[in-house]
């Protein structure tokens, strides 16, 4: 783990939420701490993370925060990286300090009862000093209707629901019962039509590629959730060391490239599911649009950058720089507007038809 001023006292007693994590690229964007981004890219929301001693109680599969990771909770790596500790105040005074830098900031749960009251004091205090847009990455599992509404009150605008999983089976098997974890289907589900009767469409749900489902299966489940009013936040499955689907492979990067068109075409209500064509297998093989304006589309890059909660101008502001995959040639989710030669790229990579029907 990164050392910072605070490491000199045993953690333990650096709690939210007075103590909040940042993600690495937070903490740069904060100059809490030196570092640069590949390619120049910006972040433009700040990740916190709420932090107890005990950690968190879920312990999902995939995640560098489950229980049966192991480690020392509060030291362990999330996305790939260290999540420094600091003091909230900390956080909001170098907030102030960059905020022309910053779009948004995102509260993150984890799986504790008291960190849904925990979460709401946090927003209250970042909102008694910035006037930027806030999100709460909430635990369903956790929570009930009034606490969201209560989220709203203190001054959170947007909720984000990792659901994670595209279908039931492979939600119980990677987050419920298959890993003797305290998640339902059912409860994120009814959380999510929760939010949206609470928030209208700044509702973003989760998803991660590559668990093990089919693109068809993928592409049902972001049509689902638009159909509830809730958009959707596309994340490309990266083994966390130490977890129990450490030895797993990311998803073909062509299978990514075929659901973040589908997601765009999806989200932004220019195509449905029913426009889609699928193999036997379940991979997406063909869309029906006009070549023109599927050229159009792809040309623009969009399809392709992070899908996330956005800032105060509409665009995305939770951006999550490599947040998918190590710096490099092949970038899952851009962080930034892909250029002409990523698109020649990723034109490649789709191995996508377009016909009308």
């Amino acid at each position: 783990m990164i050392k910072t001023e605070y490491d000199l006292h045993s953690l333990t007693s650096f709690e939210s939420p007075d103590y909040v994590r940042t993600s690495l690229a937070a903490a740069m964007t904060l100059k809490l701490l030196p570092g640069r981004f590949y390619r120049g890219a910006k972040l433009y929301c700040i990740n916190l993370l709420l932090t107890y001693s005990e950690g968190c109680a879920a312990n999902c599969a995939y995640c560098g925060l489950s229980r049966g990771r192991g480690g020392q909770w509060v030291k362990n790596s999330f996305i790939r990286v260290d999540w420094p500790t600091y003091p909230l105040t900390e956080i909001i005074n170098r907030m102030d300090k960059y905020k022309n830098d910053i779009r948004r900031v995102c509260v993150s749960m984890i799986t504790r009862p008291k960190a849904v009251a925990d979460t709401i004091t946090i927003v209250k205090k970042i909102r008694e000093k910035l006037d930027t847009p806030i999100s709460a990455l909430i635990t369903p599992t956790v929570m009930n209707k009034r606490n969201l509404e209560e989220l709203k009150e203190a001054g959170c605008d947007h909720i984000g629901i990792a659901v994670d999983a595209a279908k039931p089976e492979l939600f119980d098997k990677y987050r419920g019962s298959g890993v003797k974890g305290p998640h339902k289907w059912s409860k994120y589900w009814e959380t999510v039509k929760q939010a949206v009767e609470v928030y209208g469409d700044a509702v973003g749900v989760h998803l991660i590629v590559g668990l093990g489902e089919t693109e068809k299966d993928m592409i049902e489940i972001i049509q689902y959730a638009q159909d509830l009013g809730a958009s959707t936040h596309l994340f490309s499955f990266y083994p966390e060391e130490n977890s129990q689907m450490s030895s797993y492979q990311p998803p073909p990067i062509e299978q990514y490239r075929r659901i973040q068109i589908a997601r765009y075409l999806i989200n932004e209500k220019i195509k449905t599911i029913k426009d889609m064509k699928f193999t036997s297998e379940g991979k997406l093989e063909a869309v029906n649009i006009n070549s023109e304006e599927f050229n159009k589309i792809v040309d623009s890059g969009i399809p392709f950058m992070t899908s996330g909660c956005p800032g105060v101008d509409g665009q995305v502001a939770c951006n999550r720089p490599y947040a998918n995959e190590k710096p490099g040639k092949l970038i899952r989710n851009y962080p930034f507007k892909p250029l002409k030669s990523d698109i020649k790229l990723i034109r490649k990579q789709l191995e996508l038809k377009v016909q009308s029907w």
